[in-house]
């Protein structure tokens, strides 16, 4: 006499034993989220990085602008953002870098710093362009003032001994605008339509 598989109690759950993709999409769609998120990351890693090394070494590298424009073009087209805001996006970046550029040639600015500014208005889009534009403005006055008031005093010890410290103080040595543009971009970005897209 054979023996009858009996099903489970109602309201209990069976381990389950099928691969991803493969459960009505469950674990396929867990997949997907992940490399959402991992790609949303990208923004504020190489945005702290670029303030970073505009504090430390006084440059932008460029690859950091190149990372932020490639992470975009992936983000676009995995989590599918439509026609309209991605013209709003690209229009706002591309409207930056033309500003960026003019103020490079006047002295203004200076040429990691506007490829940043303008990679991050990519990320950002018109919608939010004008409330970044004003928070960089407010974050690089308060940075100017800041940086001038250390460059009037003696530096402590400890800063005396570090090679980045003693360049920023120094006279000659321009404002690392770089800062302002990472910290305006991080407060801006998670009102962006990256978060809404991602569920987040």
């Amino acid at each position: 006499m054979g023996l009858t598989k009996l099903s489970p109690p109602i309201g209990t759950l069976e381990p389950a034993s099928c691969c991803p993709g493969q459960c009505g999409g469950v674990c396929a769609l867990e997949y997907v989220a992940v490399i959402e998120y991992a790609i949303i990351l990208v923004f504020p890693a190489a945005m702290a990085f670029a303030g970073a090394m505009d504090l430390l070494t006084m440059t932008i590298p460029n690859r950091i602008s190149i990372v932020l424009v490639a992470a975009f073009a992936v983000a676009a087209a995995t989590m599918g953002i439509g026609w309209w805001a991605l013209a709003s996006h690209v229009g706002a970046g591309l409207l930056m870098l033309a500003v960026g550029i003019g103020m490079f040639a006047l002295g203004w600015l200076g040429g990691g710093d506007a490829k940043l500014l303008a990679a991050a208005a990519l990320w950002l889009g018109f919608e939010h362009l004008l409330p970044y534009l004003l928070l960089v403005a407010i974050a690089g006055g308060a940075l100017s003032i800041a940086i001038l008031a250390y460059r009037r005093m003696a530096p402590p010890l400890w800063l005396a001994r570090q090679d980045w410290a003693m360049r920023l103080h120094g006279a000659k040595a321009g404002i690392p605008y770089g800062i302002a543009i990472a910290a305006a971009g991080l407060h801006v970005f998670p009102s962006t339509i990256w978060f809404l897209s991602a569920g987040i």
